[in-house]
């Protein structure tokens, strides 16, 4: 994305344009943008056309606000910077133990995913999946995960259904070797799945509620991988 589209973008956040149309003139835009009102009525066509900007003329101001993929532009951005300032070969992710929906003990232990498991993490899961719900600041650290490198889980055919294709991102989780699984098509997006060769609960008698920290590794793969 173009910088001075990122700027403006930024500028109309902090001006409240993320969840609300803010009524903003060009000159009061060009101020904030430090330009001329020409310029700023300029940089405002330039981003309604990028589809960037939504706006609203009223009878004395114009009421903007950023789309779906101006926000998209801006937590890109934001990632970014996190992982300059905050990241190194790893992310931290907080939530609580949740119940799932009991169906990961029989994706689990099918024989293609547990020999891809042993090959690819080096531990055949445990069956079954610790479930975590992260907490709401943490679910922006998701999209950081995702924009990194994994270990790629391949799908496959049995007696005629389709077993998805996954991602899968080594872990720890006090200080216990696991991996969260990411399957591409996923029921929720707030929901971290954990496999480990132990039975996670018992081994660290976690309960529902229970809060933990999940450090996900995020160096770079072997080629093999």
């Amino acid at each position: 994305m173009d910088e001075k589209y990122a700027f403006a973008l930024r500028k109309i956040a902090l001006l409240g344009g993320i969840n609300n149309y803010v009524a903003v003139s060009s000159r009061e835009l060009g101020d904030a943008l430090d330009m001329s009102q020409q310029s700023a009525s300029k940089r405002i066509l330039e981003l309604l056309d990028e589809k960037y900007l939504v706006r609203d003329l009223g009878a004395r101001k114009q009421r903007i606000k950023l789309t779906e993929a101006g926000v998209d532009e801006l937590r890109k951005e934001y990632n970014e910077y996190r992982r300059i300032f905050e990241l190194t070969d790893h992310v931290t992710l907080r939530g609580k133990v949740v119940t799932g929906m009991g169906e990961g003990g029989y994706y689990i232990t099918q024989k293609p995913y547990m020999d891809q498991f042993q090959s690819k993490l080096n531990f055949r899961p445990f069956e079954g999946t610790l479930n975590v719900k992260l907490t709401k600041e943490d679910l922006g650290k998701m999209e950081i995960i995702k924009s990194m490198p994994g270990h790629t889980i391949d799908g496959f055919e049995k007696d005629g259904r389709t077993f998805g294709k996954a991602t899968a991102y080594k872990a720890k989780i006090q200080n216990l070797d696991c991996a969260i699984v990411m399957p591409e098509r996923s029921h929720y997006d707030d929901i971290l799945e954990l496999v480990c060769k132990y039975h996670l609960r018992r081994t660290l008698s976690i309960n529902d509620g229970d809060v933990v920290s999940v450090i996900v590794d995020l160096s770079p793969l072997s080629p093999e991988n």
